[in-house]
């Protein structure tokens, strides 16, 4: 399984867009995509390509797809995170509540108002990624999302209880990759933003 977040839009870093639809990529975020493209093209095989039915998602995905001569196609459970009233809010403002410390040290216990847990959104993802692996056993996927819940999904991986999952950086249009298997997960990469992916192969 390749997880990739979806490329650069013009509020990366600034605003938490949740689930709000409109938001496209923007030019960088049409390039990193381009260019994650071309590192999936020398794999010797991609089964198929998910993607989470955000745009910003979906538009990352598209070139992927094309370069392997599939269709992308949508999956509701690598949507992103339901940030419920703090959707759409700017991240500087949002840093400053009482409740952002909650987020950063004990996510395992917060709930958005009005949206989804971080436990929840990490059983989602988890239960997508089986659901996946099930229907293309002993194959390759590319899974395009959004940093937390691929954040929840290697922390999953790695046996590593939610509450670090903030350690671990998803970058823009990064590549993460995860074995699963009979005996459990192997991480193979996580955050790679660059170079080959063909020695990617569990021990």
């Amino acid at each position: 399984m390749f997880y990739v977040r979806h490329g650069q839009t013009p509020t990366t870093g600034q605003v938490l867009p949740g689930r709000a639809p409109g938001l496209h990529l923007s030019e960088q975020g049409r390039a990193q995509a381009e260019a994650a493209a071309a590192r999936f093209a020398d794999l010797k095989r991609v089964d198929a390509v998910y993607a989470s039915p955000l745009e910003r998602a979906k538009e990352t995905a598209a070139p992927i797809a094309a370069a392997r001569g599939l269709k992308v196609q949508s999956d509701r459970g690598l949507v992103e995170c339901d940030f419920g009233e703090w959707t759409g809010g700017e991240l500087k403002s949002l840093a400053k509540l009482p409740e952002w410390g909650t987020i950063q040290r004990y996510p395992s216990g917060f709930r958005f108002p009005g949206g989804e847990s971080f436990t929840d959104m990490q059983t989602r993802i988890v239960d997508t990624v089986n659901r996946l692996c099930d229907r293309h056993r002993g194959g390759v996927v590319v899974a395009v999302s959004h940093a937390d819940p691929i954040k929840a999904a290697v922390a999953h991986a790695l046996g590593t209880h939610l509450d670090l999952f903030q350690r671990i950086v998803i970058s823009t249009c990064s590549v993460t990759a995860v074995a699963y298997g009979a005996h459990g997960p192997t991480v193979l990469t996580v955050n790679s933003t660059g170079g080959s992916l063909v020695q990617l192969r569990p021990s």
